[in-house]
């Protein structure tokens, strides 16, 4: 629960809102005018403030600029009762106060803002705990790759990071869409605030809707007390929607008013919540082919698609693999070279279906398998790979601890890569013509009739 002063002229609001707050689990304390409330400040912060606009001496504006000034990490909620003072409290909230209300007050309306102010805290405490603990872990916290696929990428999120505008993330399953979209956040003037992230594919159709837009109590059995949702705990964060092809027509209808809006309605709600997020997206889906099938709306995709950044598939940009690999050796607390030749080459070679993430998963195996000792080729729990070039799912078959074995594939894999081409081969491999030709005998695997339209 969160520590509240309650700011406001009139004794019979403070008793009201600080009895209230307090049966909800709140420590509060209450100050007659803005010159008391700084006093308070000053003897021990609090982290939520709910102040009165009009007040004689310092004034509702004047508190709020104070509070931003000294004490940044306090949020303050506007309480007005007249009005014409609703522009002046919209106003407000731009010079950075957290929420306005009107009196008379709703006093559920009170307790969800109390709960979001409590739980944004704890969500902004944590990200900076975590922060703390991946700079140390790796002080660049950047996107791995120096391609210029991966240059395109970093330019893109520097571009739109600054700014407001909604962002489209594409992209292969397991090529980093979630953390380009925290580099977004992170590079953004958003980035003290939270950043929320949630599977639109992993929550069922009943449940994403009141897990986005929150609901109030009695809105359908077991909603015994209202509940914030996502929108309204990422306020002024960053929202970000993985999976996004994936909602269904309601939710989609839902999240376009609120993009259009910056308002929508919790599940069995009357009153609209209104919320400053920053959206960005993500899909590993063909958008376009879902709504020639009438499974996307194409209002919410131009409004999705401001911004659309394209994420690479690693077999595109195989130069960033021994990058990467020093990148997650290091994570596993090895040194970049604790991996020897043969094995850099095995997965040069490999085509990544799964992407960046099957690369870590496969080097946190062979971290694990190898021990003390340097990574080989026997630790490279590799899928088998068909004919056609597709992967197959090793799944529960023997471990296959024999070298010539790996070594077989690994050189047709190569040369399936090089399209038949030894000598484009030898250079995924890491090894000359020759030694390639020398291999290739002892291995007894065919030499001619592999290069179509090469001697």
């Amino acid at each position: 629960m969160a520590r509240i002063l309650v700011v406001d002229d009139e004794s019979k609001m403070q008793e009201l809102l600080a009895k209230f707050l307090a049966r909800k689990g709140h420590e509060v304390r209450t100050a007659g005018d803005g010159v008391a409330a700084i006093a308070q400040l000053e003897e021990s912060e609090s982290e939520l403030v709910f102040s009165d606009l009009r007040m004689p001496g310092l004034d509702g504006i004047e508190l709020l600029a104070k509070v931003r000034e000294r004490w940044p990490n306090i949020r303050l909620v506007i309480m007005t009762g007249h009005g014409d003072d609703v522009r002046t409290a919209v106003e407000a909230m731009k010079s950075g106060a957290f929420d306005y209300l009107t009196k008379p007050l709703d006093l559920d309306e009170v307790a969800i803002i109390a709960e979001r102010a409590a739980r944004e805290r704890e969500l902004s405490l944590e990200n900076a705990r975590l922060r703390k603990v991946v700079n140390r872990q790796n002080p660049a916290r950047e996107m791995v790759g120096e391609s210029a696929a991966m240059a395109r990428v970093r330019e893109l999120v520097l571009k739109v990071a600054p700014t407001d505008a909604t962002v489209l993330i594409r992209g292969e399953s397991g090529t980093g869409k979630e953390l380009t979209a925290r580099s977004i956040h992170e590079h953004s003037p958003r980035a003290k605030r939270p950043f929320l992230a949630v599977n639109c594919a992993a929550i069922a159709d009943t449940l994403l809707e009141s897990e986005l837009f929150g609901y109030v109590k009695g809105a359908f059995t077991g909603a015994e007390q209202n509940k914030a949702g996502l929108f309204e705990l990422a306020h002024r964060g960053t929202l970000f929607l993985d999976e996004i092809a994936e909602a269904n027509a309601s939710v989609q209808a839902k999240l376009l008013r609120a993009l259009e809006e910056k308002r929508f309605l919790p599940v069995g709600g009357h009153r609209e919540v209104q919320v400053d997020v920053r959206i960005v997206a993500a899909t590993n889906k063909d958008l376009e082919s879902y709504i020639d099938q009438d499974r996307f709306r194409k209002d919410l995709f131009y409004r999705f698609n401001v911004f659309p950044v394209q994420l690479p598939p690693l077999r595109n940009r195989i130069e960033d693999l021994p990058g990467l690999v020093g990148h997650f050796l290091n994570g596993f607390g090895r040194d970049a070279d604790e991996i020897d030749s043969e094995s850099l080459s095995m997965l040069r070679a490999y085509p990544w279906p799964g992407n960046v993430r099957e690369l870590r998963n496969i080097l946190e195996r062979a971290h694990i398998l190898a021990q003390a000792e340097r990574i080989g080729v026997t630790h490279l729990l590799l899928p088998e790979a068909r004919g056609d070039g597709e992967q197959e799912l090793a799944g529960s078959r023997p471990l296959n601890l024999r070298i010539e074995d790996h070594e077989r594939r690994l050189i047709r894999l190569a040369l399936q890569r090089a399209g038949g081409n030894k000598t484009k081969a030898a250079e995924l491999l890491g090894l000359t013509r020759r030694a390639l030709y020398s291999r290739m005998e002892r291995l007894q695997l065919p030499i001619d009739g592999l290069e179509p339209g090469t001697s």
